[in-house]
Formats: structure tokens, C-alpha cells, sequence
């Protein structure tokens, strides 16, 4: 029988709150013991931003290349070489994904196990015959890709988005089902790419979480490039395997669309149910989901729940900032000095932020237009089309939009979307001024490089009007 080992902290899932946390525990002198059961990294690195960041970027070049007489030359016999493509992202994630293994093998000095946690009682853990036992617990091991139970799902040949990234055949004609992030942008992808591409969304329209007119504009630069977009769909069957049969209901008739290859893009469903949690006295959600309190504890005190699984983010960016919130709150219990504490912000608290990555970017922070208006407070707002910015004009890159709504009454940012060029990394600059809660005249007042997008972003402001409730 194998011999039980104590360690201080145990670390289960290798999200990317690992490396950014597990090296501070170690520096502080404390036994880590990291258990993965597949690839180390995580969703990003393996199966979201980084493979998929890789993919937009050739859809990009390639589009690019195409709209040559845009810019003044002509380019002729463009052509996709799949393989090469498929290939640059599958180099750069299996790269990302070896070297972190290799770095959490220094740090622990071994003591990283590979297969599947299960927890036997609120201190210890089985990982295949090994039990070992931990003073604290982190559960980081994200989410998997849910698969809807529509008919003839379990017969019929479907891919998500792990699986499509193995494809070794450009799809003729990709079906996808869902009309969120990973939908539309695998869309775009794969049209870009030379696939036909029918996207099937169940809401009334496409980024329902977004307002109208921007959910709009993205719509309608999507069906410029030739994506079919249908909303308001009820799929109620699927069937096949070398020829996708789909069956929906839209507008009260029955429809059907017959593709080469179906992607399901409807959302995710989180790593919990293996862990038999009711051992350690940790709860769930209805969904499955871990619910933690403010310093990422889950019921059980001493077992922490960081990144996608506690349901309080579904982004690289917010599970980092878990770990930190964990590290800060491990800190104060274990009495380790750091003059270096920064006292992050709460995550209920925290603003939310993110981007898109189709082609332009959307990206967006804080609150939108929707919910300033539901709020009822006063507010005012500024819109300017990307056409008016110089920049875009110069990249001939016009299609978007910037929206910023600030509060009438304190004058504090409110939220912005940007949905254009540069968008993605823009939105960080409005993200820095609502964190350290500086008024949009505060905004107004930056000095910034010409020619950026950027720099149109204090001259938005010059506009504001009243947001209607």
C-alpha cells in the first residue's frame, strides 16, 4: 500500500491561476502537490486562447491578403494551406503545455501526480493508488465543453471546441450550433478559411448578454463575409456522421440544414462531479458549480475553489486574478510577509471585462448600455462610429463602434464596449480609470500618441447625452 504523504497545499487542475500562485507558495517555503489528470495548462492554453488566438491570427493574414487592392497591390491563387495552419497552433500550444509541466515539475520537486483526483475526506485525495493528505485543498480544474441533449446527439458525429482543433480536413460546409464567442469566432475562422460556415442561434439574435446595436453591427459584418446567420432556431434533432443532417425550428417552421461537419457551441459545464466533493464537505450549485465566499473558500473552510469551476468568471483573465485573491488570503492565514501585497479587489467587486476575438475585436468592461438603463440611474452616453477615427481609416479597417457610458451625477465610468481595430487592447486603458475610480473628465484629460485609436477615446467624451431610461 502506498504511503500516505502530507503536504501543505494540495493543487488539483492546472488552470492558469497555477503558475502565477503555486511559485509564491514554494518561495514561501511551503510542500505543494499538484495533481493533473490531462494536458497541463488548462482550457487556455490547450483548447481556448492560445490554439484558437493562433487560428484567428492566419484568418486573419489570410483575409488580409485577399483585400489587397485595398491597400494598393493585388495578390493572386491565395490559398490555404490547412495543414500549415492547423500545425502553427497545435506547435504553439503543445510548446505552452510542455513547458509548464517541466516547471511544475522543478517547483514541486516532484511532487506533481498524474490522473484523477477524487477526494476520500476533507483532507485527503486519491490519485490512482497514491492518497495523499493536505492542510489546505485548491480545486482549479475548470470546465468541458456541455453537449446538449438534442436528439440523435450520441449517434451523430459532432465536434466541439477541443475536438475541432484536431481536425486534419478543412470542413466544406461547418454547421455550427450557438451563437456566443466561441461560435463566432470559429465562424469566422473557418469562412475565412474557405468553408461555408451556418450559424444557428436559439435567442431572437446573436450576443444576446450585448446590447441591440452592437449585437447588430457584429451580425452584420459576419453576414458581409458570407457567414449564414439564422436566429430564433430550436434545433430539435441531429443525425449522421459523414453528412450532418440538422434539424430546427424557426419562426414555427420546421427547417433543415445538411453540412459536412457540426460544431456545438452552447456553452460549458464545469469539472466537479469526479471529484465525489460530498467527501470532503464541499457544496455544488445546481449546476455543479462551486460557490466560494470572498476570499475563494468554498463550505469546506480550508478547500479553495479558483477559475471557471467556482463560477465567477469564464476567463483566463479571472481565474489569475482568483489565485491572486487566494494567495492574498493564504498570506493572512498563514502569516507570511510580502511587502509586496497588493489587496486585490474582491470578486464580487471586481469590474468585468473581456474581448472577442473575431475580426473587429468586441471588447467590453463594466456595464452595458442595457444595464445602465435597468439600474435606473442617471446616466449619460457617447457613441462614435470607427469610420470617424483616423486610425481605422488609415487601417481601412472602419467597421465598429465606441460606446461609453458614464454616471451623471459623480461623473465615474459606467462601462464601454469597443467593438473595432485595437478594441481588445484599448478597453484595458477605460478598465484602468474605473478601477482606480477616476471620472471620465479624468479621461478627458490624457495626452495620448497620434495617430492610435486610442487617442479618439477622450474626444468621444466631448458628446455625452443622456442615456434614456
Amino acid at each position: 500500500m502506498a504511503k500516505l504523504r502530507d503536504f501543505d497545499v494540495i493543487w488539483i487542475g492546472t488552470g492558469q491561476a497555477t503558475l502565477s500562485t503555486v511559485p509564491k507558495l514554494v518561495a514561501a517555503g511551503k510542500t505543494v502537490a499538484i495533481v493533473e489528470s490531462g494536458r497541463f495548462g488548462g482550457t487556455c492554453v490547450n483548447t481556448g486562447c492560445t490554439p484558437t488566438k493562433t487560428l484567428v491570427a492566419s484568418a486573419y493574414a489570410i483575409n488580409m491578403a485577399r483585400r489587397g487592392h485595398d491597400f494598393g497591390f493585388s495578390t493572386q491563387n491565395t490559398k490555404l494551406d490547412f495543414s500549415a495552419a492547423m500545425d502553427a497552433q497545435n506547435t504553439i500550444r503543445n510548446n505552452g503545455t510542455a513547458m509548464i509541466e517541466r516547471r511544475l515539475e522543478d517547483l514541486t520537486q516532484g511532487a506533481l501526480l498524474k490522473g484523477r483526483a477524487t477526494f476520500v475526506s476533507p483532507n485527503e485525495v486519491q490519485v490512482g493508488a497514491d492518497t495523499i493528505r493536505g492542510n489546505n485543498i485548491v480545486i482549479h480544474t475548470g470546465t468541458r465543453p456541455f453537449v446538449p441533449p438534442i436528439e440523435g446527439v450520441g449517434e451523430a458525429s459532432y465536434l466541439t471546441n477541443e475536438s475541432i482543433l484536431d481536425l486534419n480536413e478543412l470542413p466544406k460546409h461547418l454547421v455550427i450550433v450557438g451563437g456566443g464567442y466561441i461560435a463566432l469566432e470559429f465562424g469566422q475562422i473557418f469562412k475565412r478559411f474557405g468553408s461555408d460556415v451556418t450559424i444557428l442561434e436559439r435567442s431572437e439574435r446573436l450576443l444576446p448578454r450585448e446590447d441591440s446595436d452592437v449585437a447588430s453591427a457584429v451580425q452584420q459584418v459576419l453576414s458581409d463575409e458570407g457567414i449564414e446567420i439564422k436566429t430564433g432556431c430550436e434545433v430539435s434533432r441531429v443525425s449522421g456522421r459523414d453528412r450532418i443532417q440538422v434539424d430546427f425550428i424557426a419562426n414555427d417552421r420546421k427547417e433543415t440544414v445538411i453540412g459536412s461537419h457540426l460544431l456545438l457551441a452552447v456553452g460549458r459545464s464545469p469539472n466537479s462531479a469526479d471529484l465525489n466533493l460530498k467527501n470532503a464537505d464541499v457544496r455544488t450549485n445546481d449546476r455543479g458549480f462551486i460557490p466560494v465566499t470572498e476570499e475563494m473558500r468554498t463550505s469546506a473552510s480550508h478547500i479553495f475553489a479558483l477559475g471557471d469551476i467556482n463560477g465567477r468568471g469564464a476567463f483566463t483573465h479571472t481565474s489569475v486574478n482568483d489565485g491572486q485573491i487566494f494567495w492574498e488570503a493564504y498570506q493572512k492565514q498563514e502569516d507570511i510577509a510580502d511587502n509586496q501585497r497588493v489587496n486585490h479587489v474582491p470578486a464580487a467587486h471586481r469590474q468585468p471585462i473581456y474581448s472577442m476575438f473575431i475580426d473587429p475585436p468586441l471588447a467590453r468592461v463594466g456595464m452595458s448600455e442595457a444595464d445602465v438603463a435597468g439600474s435606473g440611474r442617471r446616466a449619460l452616453i457617447a457613441t462614435m462610429p470607427m469610420a470617424q477615427i483616423a486610425r481605422a481609416r488609415e487601417k481601412r479597417e472602419t467597421h465598429g463602434m465606441v460606446k461609453i457610458i458614464v454616471d451623471a451625477d459623480n461623473e465615474e465610468i459606467l462601462g464601454a464596449t469597443i467593438f473595432g481595430t485595437s478594441g481588445d487592447e484599448v478597453i484595458g486603458m477605460i478598465a484602468a480609470h474605473m478601477q482606480l475610480g477616476a471620472t471620465y473628465r479624468d479621461l478627458q484629460r490624457l495626452v495620448l500618441p497620434h495617430p492610435t485609436v486610442s487617442e479618439l477615446i477622450p474626444w468621444v467624451l466631448n458628446d455625452l447625452k443622456p442615456l434614456s431610461t
